[in-house]
Order: structure tokens, then sequence, then C-alpha cells
């Protein structure tokens, strides 16, 4: 009975209070507490609400806080709630427990000379601020909810907004650490966040201090551990983590457009950061993108525009996802793709990286890719590729659409072009190729056979030789481009028992040869010369046509030979018509100097033209 009469007295000590309670002293009280705490002034707008019991609070209906000589409040608040300790509240002594801002609404301005609308309260709590053991603040914890903060940048025209905001800030008061946790919604997705400076005076002062922070979203994670400093710029140093289950995603999320249809999922990057204004400098990193894993530096900077520098090397290197991204042909068609470019994703980023890998895989295939920029309404492209131990049927066959060559051996590419399509890229190719294979084949014909049959019977016809494959030991292809015309410099195809050489040009936008070659039967050192075939190769890439040179047919031909130096001279080619018209009942009107007798009945079919698969 004592302990309830006690509790009764109490209860109705606190009921009588707050009908006593004086609201002006209570009021300049907890203005007095959050001016010495935050350095701002309160302008009160609406109604004040005091609370003894179950609750000790006062609330302030429209709110205003403004630092300094600035007119305009740094934040507008719906309700602030400042919570009363029970105890000192019943010695009439007025001390905030901590402070609740209900729907806060923050405004944050840049302008482009990089002063902010919030320098000047900046500048006043960090002068207010004085942490320490002998500090007379009574509350450190100011908890917002759903707030709504704006910012404007005039510089790079940015305006964004966090709506919904919850958030706890743990205020310096003993100690010098600041932290802030809590979520908020950006762009359609909530963000769970916190910060925390170990020497908060430090930072708002521009000093340096130890800096952590992290953001955890659905599209994207990011942490950062390390140091920073704002005094001229903003300058930051330590480890910076990101992680995202898919970068296309995170991407659209911030504002950025992902380039082409492929690839860009799950994305994860650790790297030694160093930030001086809008530059990032990457040392140490460790990126990974659609399970390729590679190291090595990278730089972005955004001065207006974008622009991204990287040196990375990688055991492997899988190109699969983006194949969608970068189409050279046509599908279903032989012929370049006339599709123009989809360019937008490179409006504003300069892309420059540099790529080393033991093994690319593009499908089955093992090779690489090249980069494209962008220069008004076309595509500037640099590429220069350096790969070692290729498959080259693969090769040729990704790059080119070639699928008659096999082996293996390395390319060497050094190329520039520009145009909206890659038609356009083809036609304005410019730089150099370079090619060395071994033991492998050409496929849809066998040149050391056909040789030796037309060496045993040159006038017998070459046959139906549209299959099998000339094996080789060594090839070497050495290609200049100039305007979409590759030049042959230096080609040859070489077995122990052939030889072939090439000269000429192929176009690249018509995907067509024009090629002179000699294909030659080699012989053992001291024995007779072998068999040597001049040929010509015209046509498309993927279904050229060969075709012998016959007057060297003619000419190995025993039967031939004599006739075709005896029309040479006019008496005996005179001799030779006038049998054919006894024999013919007719006259010959003309005659070319040139022209050859034609073949007796008995005489074998001429050389049939080669057109291989």
């Amino acid at each position: 009975m004592p302990i309830a009469a006690f509790f009764g007295v109490a209860l109705f000590g606190l009921f009588t209070m707050s009908w006593f309670l004086n609201r002006d002293a209570l009021r300049a009280a907890v203005e007095a507490q959050i001016r010495a705490v935050t350095g701002l002034d309160l302008v009160i707008k609406g109604s004040i609400d005091v609370s003894v019991f179950p609750g000790s609070y006062v609330s302030f209906h429209d709110v205003g806080l403004k630092g300094g000589a600035t007119s305009d409040p740094a934040l507008v608040v719906d309700v602030l709630t400042a919570n009363l300790r029970l105890l000192p509240l019943l010695l009439q002594r007025f001390e905030i427990a901590d402070v609740m801002m209900l729907r806060p609404h923050i405004h944050v301005t840049r302008e482009a000379s990089g002063e902010s609308n919030w320098t000047p309260f900046i500048d006043t709590i960090a002068r207010t601020m004085k942490p320490g053991a002998d500090n007379q603040m009574s509350f450190s914890e100011i908890r917002i909810q759903d707030g709504v903060l704006t910012f404007e940048d005039a510089a790079s025209h940015l305006s964004e907004t966090l709506d919904d905001i919850d958030l706890s800030l743990a205020w310096p008061s003993i100690s010098r650490s600041f932290a802030a946790t809590g979520q908020f919604d950006w762009r359609g997705e909530r963000v769970d966040g916190s910060i925390s400076a170990s020497d908060f005076v430090a930072a708002l002062s521009g000093d340096r201090t130890g800096l952590k922070a992290r953001l955890a979203s659905a599209p994207l994670k990011l942490a950062f551990d390390g140091t920073a400093a704002d005094r001229t710029s903003m300058m930051m140093e330590g480890t910076l983590t990101i992680d995202s289950p898919s970068l296309r995603n995170a991407l659209r999320w911030t504002g950025q457009a992902p380039p082409g249809g492929g690839g860009f999922g799950r994305f994860a990057l650790k790297a030694r950061a160093n930030v001086v204004g809008p530059s990032i400098a990457l040392t140490n990193v460790n990126v990974e993108l659609d399970g390729n894993v590679a190291e090595g530096v990278m730089t972005y900077a955004n001065n207006g525009r974008q622009t991204l520098q990287a040196t990375l090397a990688a055991d492997a290197l899988d190109f699969t996802p983006y194949i969608s991204t970068f189409r050279l042909l046509a599908s279903g068609a032989r012929d370049w793709n006339r599709q123009l470019f989809d360019l937008n994703a490179l409006s504003t980023t300069d892309l420059d990286m540099r790529l080393s890998a033991a093994k690319v895989t593009v499908g089955s295939t093992k090779l690489g890719s090249f980069a494209v920029a962008r220069s008004d309404a076309v595509a500037d492209v640099k590429a220069q590729f350096q790969f070692t131990d290729v498959d080259l049927q693969s090769c040729a066959s990704e790059l080119f659409g070639v699928t008659k060559l096999s082996g293996r051996g390395n390319l060497s590419v050094s190329l520039v072009a520009a145009g909206s399509s890659p038609f356009g890229l083809a036609q304005s190719l410019d730089g150099t190729a370079a090619l060395t294979g071994h033991d492998g084949a050409v496929s849809g014909f066998n040149v050391e056979q056909l040789l030796k049959r037309l060496e045993r019977r040159p006038l017998s016809g070459a046959g139906n030789f549209r299959s099998g494959s000339t094996p080789y030991d060594n090839l070497t292809i050495a290609v200049k481009f100039a305007d979409g015309i590759a030049t042959a410099e230096d080609v040859r195809v070489e077995s122990p028992g052939s030889r072939i050489t090439l000269t000429g040009t192929a176009s690249v936008p018509a995907r067509e040869y024009d090629l002179k070659g000699i294909a030659s039967l080699t012989s053992a050192p001291g024995a007779t010369p072998g068999f040597d075939l001049p040929f010509v190769v015209q046509g498309p890439w993927d279904d050229p046509l060969i075709f012998p040179d016959p007057e060297s047919l003619i000419r190995r031909s025993p039967a031939s030979a004599p006739l075709l130096d005896a029309v040479k001279d006019r008496k005996t080619r005179d001799a030779v018509r006038s049998v054919i018209e006894r024999f013919t009942g007719g006259g010959v009107k003309t005659a070319a100097p040139e022209a050859a007798v034609p073949a007796p009945a008995s005489a074998p079919a001429p050389v049939e033209a080669a057109k291989p698969d």
C-alpha cells in the first residue's frame, strides 16, 4: 500500500505539473539546447504541444532551422519533437534526451562556382560544436522520419530527390565521431545506408578524417573504408568495394545507358581508390564481370564527359555474352551488316580499355573483340589485337566469316575505321594484319593432288577437285588495308609437297577476291624442279572461283606445245587456216594473231575452272 500510494502521488504530480508547467521557459530551454548542439536557430511558425506523462516531450509544428545571418531556413520540419528526460523534468530542469524530425524537407543547391546554400550552416555547426569531456550538450541523437531531400547542381544540371528518408544521426557529444544509419528511396529502389566519420568537426572543416560508408540496394552494393578531406576539392583514399547482381540494371538505375543488348550481368570490384575531385584512380583492381576475372588499374573522370581507362590482365576471358552487341555480318546473308550502330551509350563516354589474356573465348571460339567510340553520328574504331596460339578456324569465322581455314597460329591486327554501320566501317578500313599459322589446312581443294594430276596430263582437265583440303606446315599472311581494299604483301602456304604464293587485292566492302598466284610442287634438294601452275582467284570470299592458267598447261603438253609455238608464225598460221577451210568448206574471216587453233576431236578437253565450296 505505501508503494502504491507513492506511485499514485507521483502520477498525480506529473498530471498536475503538465498544467502548471512554464511553457515559455520550456520552449526557451529547448531552443537553447538545440542551438548549442547544432548551432542553428529555431523558427517556429505553428503550435507547441507539451506532454509530461506517459511521454515527456515538447513538439513544435511548422519549424524551420536557420544558421548565422542567413534568412532562409536550412531545412523545414512539419513536426520537431524534443523528448525530455523524466527525472530532471520533475526537478523543473528541461533536458533533451533526443530529437525527432517528422517530414523534414531539405533542399540543397550547388552553384557552378562550387558554393552551396548549406555552406553557411556547415560553417556555423563547425564553429559551434566542441566535443569533449567538458561539453555541456544534453543530447546526441537526432532521428529523421519520412524526410525528403532535393539536390540541384547548376554545373552539371543534375537534379535528384531522396524520398521517405528514415535516419538516425549519432551526433558528436563526448567523442568526436559522427554516424548516420537508415534508409531512403531513390529512383524507385529502397536503399540501406550508413556513414561514419572519426572526426566530425574535421570533416565539416574540410580537414582529413577517417570515413566509412556503405550503401546497399537491390541493384547495387557499395562500401568505402578510408580517409577523406575537402579543402579545395574532395579527396578520398581507401578501399572501394562494389557488388551488383546485374551491372546492366545498376547502370540503368544510376542513369547510365548500358551498351548493347547482351552481357553486363554479375559484377564485382575491389580496389584501392584515390579520388580527387571528379577523377577516380583505382589500383590493385580485382574486377569480375559475367564470370570474367581480371586484375590491373582503372581511372574514371567526369568533367562534363565521362572517360574510363583500364589496363587489365586475365587468365581467361569469355566474350560470348557480348556477341549480340556488335554483329559484323548480316544474319543469314553473305554481306556486311548495314544496320546503323546504336551509339547512344557512347554519347557521353570515352572508353580506352586494354585487355590481355592467355585465353579469349567468343562462343565456342577462341579470339578477341574490339571497342567502338562515338564521333558525331558515326563510330570511330581503333583496334589493336595480339592473339597468340588461337584456333584459326574459329578466328577467321568470327572476324571475317571465312570457314575454310584451320590450324593454330598468331594474329596481329592494327586497324582504324569510321562509319555508321559495319558496312561503313568496311569501306573506310585502314591498317595492317599479319597471320602466321602452322599444322593446319585450307579446305575446298587439294593443291598437291591437282598439281600431280596436271603434271602427268596437263590437258586432261582438272577434273572435280572441289573437295578435300590442302594441308600446310606453315602459313604466312601479311595484308595492308587502305580505304577498304586489302593488298596482299606476303601470302605463302607451305607444305612438304607443295607451295602456294599469292599477290593481288581483296575488297573488304564487297567481300571479293582479285588475286593471282602460283602453285608449285616442291622437290627434294638436287631433284628436278617441281611443277609450277599460275592461277587466278576471283569471286566472293566464301565461294571463290579458281582459274588455272591455260597457256601454262598447253606449254606443258608434249602434243600441244609445238602447235602453240607454230601458230605464232604467220606462214604456219595461214597454212593451218587453209587446211581448216578445206575441211569446213568455208573461210575464216579473221584470225587474231595470238588465237589458238581449235583442238581436233581427239584432243583432250580444256582445263575446267576450279570452284571450291
